[in-house]
């Protein structure tokens, strides 16, 4: 007797072991990830450039993505630009060679030493800026200033100057300009100052037009760029013009590793 209640006891403990085990291995595979719900930071903007990232698919849009790719179309072949859009990491790919920023060092690599002559310090993110236009406008940092309204073939198009607080990012005195069309909301203009070799405040404005966009995933990002000659708030010709392809803009984070130099 003693033997038969042991065993039924034995019985017993195994198969509310087994219960238990079943319990919290069900509890484990029903449990699914919550997707981060991104604020949307419209109210935080003037009106007006707050309308200007309404008509390029909203800011809120551009927050949620981590990762950016483009090509520029260059004869000798195209420059591949990806970009982390949440640290801000680079790379950037041809043929000739590769150079990049990992958080910490502006790097290049390269086998012939003429293959790429500039900095890459200054180089890594200066094409992404004018990319990505107008949501890094949106970035921490940026004070807004209403100004005179551009014009070009009688038509005006109402503008904001965009500054930086001290210490924001490699060239807090850069200042930028963007005009937009009045109806569309669409950008138009932007205009820059250069500030990263002399530190110094600058009057001297470039002006780029955008002349056409492309839908990537929801996005209104630049097809081409044109670069006008531009002096006394006069716009002048073109004298120079660049074209993006095989743009790519997503939620995936890209690895770190891909920013560093190999």
């Amino acid at each position: 007797m003693r033997t038969l209640i042991t065993l039924l006891l034995g019985i017993t403990v195994l198969i509310s072991c087994k219960q238990e085990t079943k319990t919290e291995k069900e509890t484990v595979i029903s449990e699914t990830p919550k997707e981060e719900i991104i604020p949307d930071r419209s109210g935080e903007f003037p009106e007006d450039i707050a309308a200007v990232f309404s008509a390029h698919g909203g800011i809120q849009t551009f927050d949620q993505m981590n990762t950016l790719v483009f090509e520029m179309v260059k004869p000798e072949g195209n420059e591949k630009h990806t970009t982390d859009l949440k640290t801000r990491h680079a790379r950037i790919e041809t043929d000739k060679f590769a150079l990049g920023f990992d958080g910490n060092e502006a790097w290049l690599k390269q086998e012939d030493s003429t293959a790429f002559k500039g900095n890459p310090r200054f180089y890594h993110n200066l094409m992404f800026y004018f990319y990505a236009m107008p949501f890094v406008l949106g970035d921490e940092g940026i004070s807004y200033e209403k100004v005179e309204d551009l014009k070009m073939n009688d038509i005006s198009y109402p503008g904001y100057k965009i500054s930086y607080g001290d210490g924001i990012g490699d060239s807090p005195k850069d200042n930028y300009f963007v005009y937009y069309d009045n109806a569309t909301k669409k950008m138009k203009f932007l205009g820059y100052t250069v500030t990263f070799f002399s530190k110094e405040s600058s009057e001297k404005i470039s002006l780029i037009e955008y002349s056409d966009w492309n839908d990537v995933n929801g996005l209104l990002l630049p097809k081409t760029l044109k670069w006008r000659e531009y002096k006394d708030g006069v716009v002048g010709a073109v004298r120079n013009e660049r074209n993006f392809v095989n743009a790519i803009v997503n939620k995936e984070t890209p690895s770190k590793s891909l920013f560093k130099k190999q």
